[in-house]
C-alpha cells in the first residue's frame, strides 16, 4: 500500500486554502495539486467544493471547438 502523504490527516489552515485557490486559477492539474501540498487528490477535490473552487481548466474550449 502507498505511503500517505505529509499532511495526511492534519487540518487545512488558511494559507493553504489560499494556495489552493491559487494553484487552481493557474489551472494547476488536481493531482500535481495534490503532490506541491502533500495531500491526496481526494482531499483536494473535497476541500476546493468546500469553498466552491473550480478545478476545471478554464484556458480550453469544450469539445475541442476552435474557431477558425
Amino acid at each position: 500500500m502507498a505511503k500517505p502523504p505529509a499532511n495526511h490527516g492534519k487540518q487545512w489552515t488558511p494559507a493553504d486554502v489560499a494556495q489552493l485557490k491559487q494553484l487552481a486559477k493557474e489551472n494547476t492539474p488536481t493531482r500535481v495539486i495534490g503532490l506541491k501540498m502533500s495531500r491526496t487528490e481526494d482531499s483536494v477535490r473535497a476541500k476546493a467544493g468546500e469553498h466552491s473552487v473550480s478545478l476545471k481548466p478554464t484556458n480550453q474550449s469544450p469539445y475541442n471547438r476552435r474557431k477558425p
